[in-house]
């Protein structure tokens, strides 16, 4: 029995393991010799693209409605060590017992996560970055009215104003208002959105600016830009030029980094920690192991590296999966060529705006733009359930389109 291994129960897990099982069951007898186990920590799929939603307790897929139809072994543990020299790795159970799982071939798909802030206070300070802390926002947001009336009762300061901070600020306008109306208080809502940058979305270039700019002061969101937090209580929020903002609401967006397992791989890394990896997704330079989806960076299109998204995390899984049993049986692997590079903003009640292309030309906005965001959202990014033909043709598809 050959072991395929894959860390992490995202969409670049979840898919490689699909793969991987699809590529085993066409390849016949030879693939019945394959085994195709998944360890993550949790017993679902989170749908993190929505966790800026309100009831982000329901974005969520159990991995064994994904997993179990199409054969592939699940472990609930956490992955504590990588030893690629003995082909191993170690994981933590739920009861704490330490067990070490072998592997012929290895797909580290463990995501990426938050940068915390350090300074002083930021125990006050919420984020979107996993389904407890999103459901801990939500819990925090819906038992605002029973604080104590206060400037800054109904104030959010969203900070960073890059892809998430602008979706969480367009959204939590929203989400508060609701709230706050109910008990006569709407006019005491505030957002604003803090960067350190001079403008919003920078690294989304100007493409899409005046779209994001025009949502913003639609929806009367304030720019504290060029500044940062330098300090939170439970009530306020001190800016880096002294600035006070009372606030009982402090939701961090800034800074993604690669999984911290990734420093268990002896490969090359960039600055956000991900491996390089060739154009089959394997590891540069270390034998037997893959990454896929925000642990690793590949080239997408030529002079283009991928990005930490869903839209290059469902591919690569994809493709690792295909691969990791090419490998296995010396078939032909398939180099990862994922769709033209496009993005989809949500801008809440203003709408969406698309772009094409890595210069970001605008092709859809307003609510076309926002029904688009809305079947990204709540179809295109679901996998299949329960259905094992369905899944499997799902992991032989290798577009997103």
């Amino acid at each position: 029995m050959k072991n395929i291994l894959v860390i992490g129960g995202g969409f670049a897990g979840v898919w490689s393991a699909a793969g991987a099982a699809r590529a085993a069951r066409e390849a016949g007898e030879a693939g019945a010799e394959i085994q195709v186990t998944l360890v993550s920590g949790g017993d679902d799929l989170v749908v993190r693209p929505r966790l800026y939603e309100e009831d982000p307790q329901s974005m969520r897929v159990p991995l064994d409605r994904v997993l179990g139809p199409i054969g592939v072994r699940r472990i609930a543990a956490t992955v504590t060590g990588i030893d690629t020299g003995a082909r191993a790795v170690r994981a933590v159970g739920r009861n704490g017992e330490e067990t070490t799982l072998p592997y012929d071939k290895l797909v580290l798909a463990s995501g990426s996560e938050l940068v915390r802030p350090g300074f002083p206070g930021a125990e006050h300070v919420f984020d979107i970055d996993t389904l407890p802390a999103a459901a801990a926002l939500d819990h925090h947001l819906r038992r605002l009215p029973g604080r104590a009336a206060s400037a800054g009762r109904y104030t959010a300061v969203v900070v960073g104003a890059g892809f998430t901070g602008v979706e969480a600020a367009t959204a939590l306008g929203e989400r508060l208002r609701a709230t706050a109306e109910e008990h006569g208080a709407g006019e005491e809502v505030r957002v604003v959105l803090v960067d350190r940058a001079d403008v919003l979305g920078p690294e989304l270039g100007p493409g899409p600016r005046p779209q994001i700019d025009g949502a913003v002061d639609e929806l009367k969101i304030e720019r504290r830009l060029g500044r940062t937090v330098s300090s939170a209580t439970a009530g306020d929020v001190t800016l880096s030029d002294g600035e006070v903002i009372p606030a009982a609401t402090v939701v961090w967006t800034a800074g993604m980094v690669a999984s911290s397992l990734t420093a268990q791989i002896p490969g090359e890394r960039d600055r956000l920690g991900r491996l390089s990896v060739d154009a089959r997704l394997r590891v540069t330079g270390v034998p037997d192991v893959y990454a896929a989806g925000d642990t690793a960076v590949a080239r997408a299109e030529e002079g283009h590296l991928t990005t930490q998204s869903c839209q290059h995390a469902l591919p690569m899984g994809k493709f690792a999966g295909h691969n990791v049993v090419a490998d296995l049986l010396g078939a032909e692997a398939l180099p990862f060529t994922p769709d033209p590079y496009s993005t989809c903003l949500d801008l809440g009640p203003a709408g969406a705006v698309v772009t094409q292309g890595w210069e970001r030309t605008v092709v859809m906005t307003g609510e076309d733009a926002k029904t688009l965001k809305r079947d990204i959202n709540t179809l295109w990014i679901y996998p299949p359930v329960d259905d094992a033909e369905q899944i499997l043709a799902q992991a032989g598809r290798f577009s997103n389109l």
